[in-house]
């Protein structure tokens, strides 16, 4: 479950996204750099296999560990995307391209979102798409659509099977787990798939918090946001924490956390792209990167803990941070506030940022055990996160060395 959305406007499109997938299911940045094939080379996708072009663009994805295809992405062209999986009345394929499959795809293999959506529709038509999805369950599939941007424009393209619309961006718009063009949502989507993933209440909330937003601050916020009145993930014993953008695992019947988050500002000059690289916006720090200026990260992250990659290294503040976010928040938000003030103002070198970002992540977490906080979510919450820490072999009871936590990125 996801949430994408943009804005065009007259100088630059704005363009963000929160990736909603299971809990232990860790996302990388994944830095690509443009090559040249021999004719006749085939590409292997994460479930099939099929022609590659003779060249590609440089990319930087945002991808779950084990899949091939990302969640979201930008190339050298200034192009970014985003998908969402949708829920239909059309047949879903037990193998094929998924939709990020597809979304990698038109990053590297176009320069404008126009040529982006072409892409993707024609390789739709030749390959269809399907395969499972889901980490927890791996049969776990779905159709998919995008919003598709470049510093002129913006375009939702919609799918059901092989079966597409499109529509052109005309100020803010905002995308979520259920089909928005009207006649074509009509036709094809599935009522009660749409209804379970909580996707209608989020688009509301995104849309109206979008129409009132102007700046890359606004989207932080919004990535951010748990809902009207609420500074705090509010779960339903149904779906958990899906009623927000910013969104925490829980239900019993459907669940899905937000792993990374991406936001773009789009120019013809230069765009520039800011990411957590970590899950839960909410409680993470918005960094700098570049398509061209790959970093170390440290290993990819997979689904079990590991002190070397960054995103299992935040997940210890995530997951003791939930526990109580009203009293354990306060303790390091304002000053994540005041950091990302400045380096809006005057952006930092990449790495950088990820070096501040490590040490401030390991100050935090000495805060929190400073600082112990009962559980205060309710017991059918608990239950889910003691599984899949366990899943995870997670202790949250033990620390992490400090010299792990603060290593350098540079």
């Amino acid at each position: 479950m996801c949430d994408t959305m943009v804005i065009v406007q007259r100088d630059r499109v704005l363009f963000a996204k929160n990736s909603d997938r299971d809990p232990n299911e860790a996302q990388c940045l994944d830095w690509q750099p443009r090559r040249d094939y021999p004719t006749g080379t085939r590409l292997r996708c994460t479930h099939v296999e099929i022609s590659q072009v003779p060249h590609t663009h440089a990319v930087l994805l945002s991808r779950p560990y084990w899949m091939w295809g990302a969640e979201m992405g930008a190339n050298e062209h200034g192009v970014v995307i985003g998908n969402e999986a949708v829920f239909t009345r059309e047949r879903y394929a037990r193998s094929g391209l998924t939709g990020m499959d597809l979304l990698r795809l038109a990053l590297e293999r176009a320069a404008t979102a126009q040529q982006a959506v072409d892409v993707i529709i024609e390789l739709l038509q030749t390959h269809g798409q399907g395969g499972g999805c889901g980490h927890e369950n791996r049969r776990f599939t779905y159709h998919n659509s995008f919003l598709v941007a470049d510093p002129r424009t913006a375009f939702v393209l919609e799918t059901a099977g092989r079966h597409h619309a499109v529509e052109e961006v005309r100020g803010a718009r905002s995308i979520s787990n259920g089909l928005t063009i009207r006649a074509f949502a009509e036709r094809h989507s599935d009522i009660v798939k749409t209804r379970v993933s909580g996707c209608r209440a989020r688009r509301l909330r995104t849309q109206h918090l979008l129409e009132r937003s102007e700046t890359v601050a606004d989207l932080f916020a919004i990535l951010r946001d748990h809902g009207p009145h609420s500074d705090r993930p509010r779960y339903r014993l149904l779906n958990g924490g899906m009623s927000a953008p910013c969104m925490h695992a829980g239900g019993v019947a459907a669940a899905a956390q937000t792993t990374a988050s991406w936001v773009g500002e789009l120019r013809s000059c230069e765009s520039r792209h800011w990411v957590t690289a970590t899950a839960a916006p909410c409680i993470s720090l918005f960094k700098p990167v570049r398509i061209d200026e790959p970093l170390d990260l440290g290993p990819t992250p997979t689904d079990k803990a590991d002190e070397q990659s960054l995103w299992w290294r935040h997940e210890r503040l995530h997951r003791i941070v939930m526990r109580d976010p009203a009293r354990l928040s306060p303790l390091f938000a304002h000053e994540r506030d005041e950091v990302e003030a400045r380096w809006l103002a005057e952006p930092p070198e990449p790495a950088a940022a990820f070096h501040t970002g490590d040490q401030m992540l390991a100050d935090w977490i000495d805060r929190l055990n400073a600082k112990p906080s009962p559980d205060r979510r309710p017991p059918f919450v608990r239950r889910y996160w003691s599984r899949r820490n366990r899943w995870a072999k997670l202790e949250l009871g033990a620390s992490m060395s400090c010299t792990a936590m603060a290593r350098s990125n540079v």
